[in-house]
């Protein structure tokens, strides 16, 4: 009842929309075609009951005149881990991209657990729906993500050199990219993750240390959580395992659903400092309802993810600014130059690195400042700005 409630009020007070509509333009941009995080957010967005169409409306927001809109399936992280979940979370994300596509929308981003629904290169997809942009949003998640982690290592004194940094799933797309750029700054890394046969893999292409144990990595001071995978998910006897006497440990969450989540970090936040990460920060963002529709998502003022940040950077970039080259690239790789592209798209747009929170709350800035400021629109590490994308 509450979920349908929100979803009314954001249609009502939705006064950009019935703009758009009185000057011809379509409802939408951008459409952010998500599962859903787990049954929590299941009840939060729907109320446990299935929407009409299997999909349904969720938070609406606009960037530098890009309307972007959510578009939830009725479909959790885990439930897509099973045949009969992929099938029907891909049978609802194509009618909801048909329902994008008939109300005005050129970029789609396939968000959260649905990035591989259609394999590595979404064929399948952009051979149904030739008119639209496909994008995983990675590119712009992991330039966040690595402003993010070195912004964290600064602030709270972790070394080059003496500092020791765990990553969490490194052969995955986030994790491969956050590898080399730690490597080359001067950090010990290690990887963690339930793939044995990836994470041979990574040893042998990165020279790193491996374990599919905790108790086998010894302490570490900080924590780059890249999967939400259940075979690698921190839990509170984890964290006591290894952080360093009378250090908290640092840990920076990428994943979603959160590697560290809610429950868990409940029962060592003494232990540890955890906060969110890759995601992108603009003053000029709005969401419909405010506070009421941004805290659904468990983030803040003028934030969305980068995956999102991705999506609307694009379609401005193409749409506003006319670079229309863009929609040549290969949005489902995560490549130097695509995130090369997406940075300048950032910069453009005017999507910076919001300041650190933890599940959408503020972190305790510790006594020695970093000197990021929210907002920071500074070249990213590992990315070197290009003139006008």
């Amino acid at each position: 009842m509450l979920a349908n409630l929100w979803r009314l009020l954001v249609a009502l007070c939705d006064l950009r929309a019935l703009a758009r509509l009185l000057t011809g333009r379509p409802p939408v941009d951008v459409v952010f075609i998500t599962n859903l995080r787990d049954e929590d957010e299941r009840q939060r967005f729907f109320g446990g009951r299935a929407p009409r169409l299997g999909h349904a409306n969720g938070p609406r927001i606009y960037l530098r005149g890009v309307a972007g809109r959510v578009r939830g399936i009725f479909v959790t992280a885990e439930e897509m881990l099973s045949r009969d979940g992929r099938r029907l979370a891909k049978a609802q994300f194509i009618d909801a991209t048909a329902w994008a596509e008939q109300n005005g929308a050129r970029v789609i981003l396939l968000a959260a657990s649905t990035k591989r629904l259609f394999g590595r290169d979404g064929a399948e997809l952009k051979a149904r729906f030739p008119g639209l942009l496909f994008t995983i949003g990675d590119n712009g998640t992991a330039n966040m993500l690595l402003a993010d982690v070195f912004r964290a290592l600064k602030t709270h004194a972790i070394a080059p050199g003496r500092g020791r940094v765990l990553v969490i799933g490194p052969y995955g797309i986030l994790g491969s990219a956050i590898l080399q750029p730690l490597r080359n700054a001067g950090y010990e890394v290690v990887g963690y993750g339930g793939n044995a046969s990836a994470l041979a893999e990574v040893q042998a292409e990165h020279g790193i240390a491996v374990h599919t144990r905790i108790a086998d990595i010894g302490q570490v001071d900080a924590v780059v959580a890249c999967t939400h995978s259940q075979s690698a998910r921190l839990q509170a006897e984890d964290v006591a395992l290894l952080c360093r006497p009378d250090k908290k440990l640092v840990v920076i969450d990428v994943a979603e659903p959160a590697n560290l989540d809610m429950a868990q970090y409940a029962r060592c936040r003494s232990h540890v400092i955890r906060q969110d990460a890759g995601n992108a920060y603009s003053a000029q963002l709005h969401y419909i309802l405010g506070s009421l529709s941004w805290r659904l998502l468990m983030l803040s003022r003028g934030v969305v993810f980068g995956c999102f940040g991705e999506a609307l950077a694009l379609h401005y970039s193409i749409h506003t600014l006319g670079i229309g080259w863009l929609a040549g690239r290969d949005w489902f790789q995560v490549t130097a130059a695509n995130r090369q592209c997406i940075g300048s798209a950032f910069a453009e747009i005017g999507l910076g690195l919001p300041e650190p929170r933890c599940f959408g709350q503020p972190v305790a800035a510790p006594a020695a400042s970093s000197g990021i400021t929210t907002a920071n629109t500074a070249p990213l590490p590992g990315v070197e700005r290009t003139s006008r994308v």
